[in-house]
C-alpha cells in the first residue's frame, strides 16, 4: 500500500488528526510505529461503541505497525471523570483485573493476537514513589485541567472534584510517556488526555505523539453514544440472531455512518448503496442486511450468522411470525413464589433475559415486551402457578418461555 493510500486508511472515519501532516511523516518512517490505545477495564463486556477504536487499531496492523493494547488496571482504580457530573466510585482491584480479562478474551475477535501487544499501566504506575508523582503533578497546571469542560462545568456548580481526579489526565498521559507512544487514539470525548499525554513527552524529552480522535458510535436509540448503561449497545459476544435483531432496529439514516465505522466497505460501495435506495433499486431493509452480516462476520462464523439471519427472518415475518424451534426455558421454582417475587419483570431480569427491572419497565412503556405474542402493558404484571409464559423482546427476536 503506498503511502497515500495508506493515510486514506488512516484517516477514513476520524474526527480529527493532530497534527495532519506530522501523521504523513511518521507513516513514511521506515521503522514501526507505536500505537497506543487504552482501555479502563471498568465493565465486563466490550460492545460496538468499542469496536470503532479497535478497528483502527487493525488498520495500523494492517499496515505494519506495532499495536500495543493498553489495558488501564491502574487507572481503572481513579476511574476516568470525562463526561462525569460528580466523582465516580473507585473500583476494587479484583473489579478491575476481573474485567481485564473478559477485554482479552474479546478484543481477538478483531485485532490480531500474533501482531498485538497487551499492557498494563500498573507495571509501572505502581513503582511510582511520592516523588514521582510530584514530579509528574509539577508539569501541569490546576487553570489547564480546569479547561476542560466537566470540570469546568463542576467548579462553577460548586460540585466537588477530587484531587485524584486531576490525576488522571496527568496518569494516562504518563503511560505515553513510558510507552513511547509515536500515535495513540481515543473517542472524542478524550482529546483533552490525549493532548495532554502529548505535551508530557516533550516535558520528558520524548517525540510528541500524533493524537487521533474517533466518534462515539450512537446507540440503538438513535441519540446518545452506545454504552451499556443505557442500555442502547450491542455487544462482543451476543448471540448471532441478538446481535442482527439489534442492528436492524437501528435508523435507516443511521446504517451509513455504521458502514462507515464498522466495515472496511468502500466509499464509493457506500455511496452507490444509498443511491440505489434513493432511485428505489433496492429496499433499505436489504442493505441493512448487509451492513448486518458485514459486521456479525467479524464476531461470529459467518455460516452460523446466515443461520441467525434465516430464523430472524422467520419469526419476524409479519406474514406468517412463527415461533423458533428452540426457545430458553426457565422453570420458575418454589422458592420464588415463597419469596413473593413473581411479578414478570423479576423473573425475567434474573434470567439476564432484561438487564434490570427498570429497564424492563422501559420496554413496557415502549412497547418493547410481548407476552404470549400480546403487548405486554402491565409492568407489575404476576405470573400464577401452574402455567405456561411465552416473552419476546420487540424486534430483536429473543424469546423466553417460562413455566410455573
Amino acid at each position: 500500500m503506498n503511502p497515500i493510500e495508506s493515510f486514506e486508511l488512516i484517516k477514513r472515519g476520524t474526527v480529527e488528526i493532530i497534527p495532519e501532516a506530522e501523521l504523513k511523516d511518521k507513516l513514511n518512517l521506515n521503522r514501526k510505529l507505536i500505537i497506543k490505545a487504552g482501555f479502563d477495564p471498568t465493565a465486563p463486556d466490550l460492545h460496538l461503541g468499542h469496536a470503532v477504536l479497535l478497528r483502527k487499531m487493525k488498520h495500523f496492523q494492517t499496515l505494519g505497525h506495532e499495536v500495543q493494547f493498553l489495558l488501564g488496571d491502574f487507572t481503572g482504580m481513579i476511574g476516568d471523570p470525562t463526561g462525569k457530573s460528580e466523582t465516580r466510585k473507585r473500583l476494587t482491584k479484583e473489579d478491575v483485573a476481573r474485567n481485564a480479562e473478559t477485554y482479552k478474551e474479546q478484543v481477538f475477535k478483531i485485532l490480531d493476537p500474533d501482531k498485538t501487544k497487551i499492557v498494563f499501566n500498573s507495571h509501572w504506575c505502581s513503582k511510582m514513589n511520592f516523588e514521582d508523582v510530584l514530579i509528574l503533578s509539577s508539569k501541569y497546571n490546576v487553570a489547564r485541567l480546569l479547561e476542560r469542560d466537566d470540570f469546568s462545568k463542576r467548579y462553577k456548580a460548586g460540585n466537588p472534584i477530587s484531587l485524584i481526579e486531576f490525576l488522571y489526565p496527568l496518569v494516562q498521559g504518563y503511560d505515553s510517556v513510558v510507552m513511547e507512544a509515536d500515535i495513540e487514539l481515543g473517542g472524542t470525548d478524550q482529546k483533552f488526555n490525549l493532548l495532554v499525554g502529548r505535551e508530557l513527552q516533550r516535558d520528558y524529552g520524548k517525540t510528541p505523539q500524533t493524537v487521533i480522535t474517533l466518534p462515539l458510535l450512537v446507540g440503538l436509540d438513535g441519540v446518545k453514544k452506545m454504552s451499556k448503561s443505557l442500555g442502547n449497545y450491542i455487544g462482543f459476544n451476543e448471540e448471532p440472531i441478538n446481535m442482527f435483531g439489534k442492528i436492524m432496529s437501528i435508523s435507516d439514516e443511521l446504517m451509513w455512518n455504521y458502514f462507515e465505522l464498522l466495515t472496511d466497505l468502500p466509499k464509493s460501495g457506500i455511496e452507490n448503496r444509498k443511491h440505489s435506495i434513493e432511485k428505489k433499486e433496492a429496499h433499505p431493509k436489504e442493505v441493512k442486511t448487509e451492513l448486518a452480516k458485514l459486521i456479525m462476520d467479524q464476531f461470529h462464523n459467518p455460516e452460523k450468522n446466515s443461520e441467525a439471519i434465516e430464523e430472524w427472518n422467520r419469526v419476524h415475518n409479519t406474514k406468517n411470525r412463527s415461533i423458533p424451534d428452540e426457545i430458553e426455558t426457565f422453570q420458575v421454582g418454589e422458592d420464588v413464589f415463597a419469596a413473593g417475587q413473581t411479578q414478570l419483570l423479576q423473573i425475567l431480569a434474573k434470567q439476564n433475559f432484561i438487564p434490570s427491572t427498570s429497564e424492563g419497565r422501559r420496554l413496557v412503556k415502549a412497547g418493547g415486551l410481548y407476552l404470549n405474542e400480546e403487548k405486554l402493558s402491565d409492568e407489575k404484571y404476576v405470573v400464577e402457578k401452574g402455567k405456561e409464559y411465552l416473552v419476546r423482546q420487540g424486534k430483536k427476536g429473543k424469546f423466553l418461555k417460562i413455566l410455573t
